[in-house]
């Protein structure tokens, strides 16, 4: 007699599934209790409320967190301007746009290097077939390596619009695109330049994709966001119909056809080719959710007995290669670029990473302090415009001078 097994599975793996299912949340303490000066801490207020009245920005949510509490949860301005007017919460969901790429991406892909699936020295090649190489002008061929996707080292392109590849293909899909940039031009040799580029984590997003046989925003819900009990945080809510989430996102670009886009992600790339599903853009989620991320990675990759990634792992990723070390990118994230002005000028030096959004999302995390400043905006709602650069800047400094004792618990 045939035995079937396959529908039955042991406890322990039901119970698992449970628990993380379940969502977790950061306690909240005083910022004195956390080691902060609550009167120095307040002057967020004012840099927000006056981003809000001078149209840097439609409204914001900022999030404090000290070790393993919340010190500081705020919300300024407006969720929505059009069609309807709608006061900003604490628990609005927003468009991380390339904050993406550390939450999401690289999150996942740092699990395929404790798993023995991948080195930072490997060729891309090795997992997208046909991914050409910088050919130099003596007929030289370089290898592009995982490390060089993931520190912008590797000369592909910044950009590509979905029209260039509607024009060559006929379609817009994510077969078209990923082929593009297997065969596109190199721009430089790898880790002779840094050049912020979009195409670096889509590239990742087809290698982790080719080896797990999962699309990215399947992998990162199941072992990074739910895994983590991060409750209101996914890809492009709209595709997923999460309805709970849906509820609670801030609109973004107002489009021709008169709409907001809306729990659809905004960049071009990962919005028209992609799908939503896109290793450069299209995470959606709320401050108290990366709050629980960043307390998770100043611990050690873990939090409420739910781990992601190891000790070693993080450390790993969070420090500049020493053979890019003047261009001040870590794996998947930024420490001293010129891009990571959101760390502000008071934060621990070459250890404190972050990274930032087109929408006007930042997460700024001091290992050394035990500190993380997250800034969630939709200056693209309801077009195109605002800022928030110097904002980030002068709220990450005034956090991190907050700091009036190292001895926290």
């Amino acid at each position: 007699m045939k035995k079937v097994f396959s529908f039955i599975l042991p406890a322990f793996v039901l119970l698992s599934s449970v628990i993380y299912a379940q969502p977790q949340h950061l306690d909240f303490a005083t910022p004195e209790k956390m080691g902060m000066d609550s009167e120095r801490l307040s002057y967020v207020d004012t840099i927000m409320n006056n981003a809000v009245r001078d149209k840097d920005i439609p409204g914001g949510v900022v999030a404090v967190v000290r070790g393993d509490k919340i010190v500081y949860l705020k919300a300024f301005g407006n969720k929505s301007v059009y069609p309807k007017v709608e006061k900003m919460t604490t628990n609005t969901v927003f468009d991380l746009a390339s904050c993406s790429k550390s939450v999401g991406t690289t999150m996942s892909f740092m699990q395929l290097f404790e798993k023995g699936k991948v080195r930072l020295t490997d060729p891309v090649s090795r997992f997208i077939p046909g991914f050409e190489p910088y050919v130099d002008e003596n007929g030289r061929k370089i290898q592009i390596t995982i490390q060089d996707l993931l520190t912008h080292t590797s000369g592909l392109p910044a950009y590509v619009n979905p029209s260039v590849i509607i024009e060559k293909y006929g379609t817009a899909d994510p077969d078209s695109l990923i082929h593009w940039i297997a065969h596109c031009k190199r721009e430089f040799a790898p880790k002779s330049a840094f050049q912020y580029s979009c195409l670096n984590f889509i590239t990742l997003q087809n290698v982790l994709q080719n080896i797990t046989g999962e699309r990215l925003c399947d992998y990162a819900q199941k072992n990074v966001f739910d895994k983590l009990g991060m409750a209101h945080t996914t890809y492009s809510p709209k595709m997923q119909d999460k309805k709970e989430i849906m509820a609670l996102v801030a609109p973004t670009e107002k489009q021709p056809d008169g709409k907001c886009l809306l729990g659809e992600v905004h960049d071009p790339l990962a919005r028209v080719v992609n799908k939503g599903n896109s290793g450069n853009a299209g995470v959606f989620s709320s401050t108290e959710d990366l709050a629980l991320l960043a307390a998770a990675l100043m611990n050690g990759g873990e939090y409420g007995g739910r781990r992601i990634l190891g000790p070693q792992t993080i450390k790993m990723m969070t420090r500049v290669p020493d053979n890019v070390k003047k261009f001040g990118r870590s794996l998947g994230w930024d420490n001293y670029s010129g891009y990571a002005s959101y760390n502000g000028n008071t934060s621990t030096p070459y250890v404190t990473f972050g990274h930032s959004g087109y929408t006007g999302t930042s997460i700024s995390i001091d290992p050394a302090t035990k500190t993380a400043v997250i800034i969630l905006a939709h200056r693209v709602h309801p077009t195109d415009g605002g800022g928030t650069v110097r904002n980030s800047c002068m709220i990450a400094n005034i956090v991190y001078s907050s700091i009036v004792s190292y001895d926290i618990k």
